[in-house]
This record gives structure tokens, sequence and C-alpha cells, in this order.
């Protein structure tokens, strides 16, 4: 079997502070997390056993997320995007961040391989 990991993939544009860059970087691997435990929880639970590997990428706008987003649901790979509340920085529904899987790397990585680290 590949190697399992998960990807957070963040929106640039969006004038996040420190803290809630990092929130949104966990809710995206939370709710990536619950999409693979539903599709398939042995993959999940080899994630958890395995160290939780994680990377953080960035793209340019709301845009390349959403054609990210469509692109990982038409492959049946788990992802899961995130709306922020609106209580803080951003307007309500703000969508921040995509957290794929955790799944297999080289079916994450044909979406992913070309962005570049946060």
């Amino acid at each position: 079997m590949s190697e399992v990991k998960q990807v957070i993939i963040v929106r640039k544009d969006l004038d996040m502070g420190t803290g809630k860059l990092a929130a949104q970087c966990c809710h995206g691997s939370v709710l990536g997390f619950l999409e693979a435990e539903k599709t398939d929880e042995k993959i999940a639970r080899e994630w958890l056993d395995a160290g939780q590997k994680k990377i953080v990428l960035k793209v340019d706008d709301e845009a390349a997320l959403i054609k990210l987003y469509k692109a990982y649901q038409f492959k049946k790979i788990p992802c899961a995007l995130v709306n922020d509340a609106g209580l803080t920085q951003l307007p309500a529904g703000t969508t921040t961040v995509l957290g794929v899987g955790p799944w297999k790397s080289d079916e994450i990585d044909q979406f992913s391989k070309g962005l570049k680290l946060l």
C-alpha cells in the first residue's frame, strides 16, 4: 500500500492572522479525517497509527481551491472545505481551507504536486 498522508490547502489571498490560519488548518484536518474515516476506516486508522503526516500547501484564491475540491471529489478522494463562521477576521461563509485525506499519497499528489508549501 502507498504511504498515507493528509494535505491541507490554504488560500493565500486572505489576510488571516497566524492564530486564525492555524485554527482554519485544524478545522481542515479534522474535517478531512472525518471524511476519510467514512470512506475507508482502515486508511484513516493507518494514518493515525503512522504519525498523522500532514503537508500544508497554498493556492492563490478561492477559485483555485474550489477547482481542487471538485477534482478530488470527482476522484472520490475524501476531502472537505472549511467555511468560516464569521466571528472574528473574515465574513461568514468565507471558504478558507481544503482538507484532503488522510488518503493514499499517490492519489492525493495527482492534484497537489504542483502546489507550493505554505
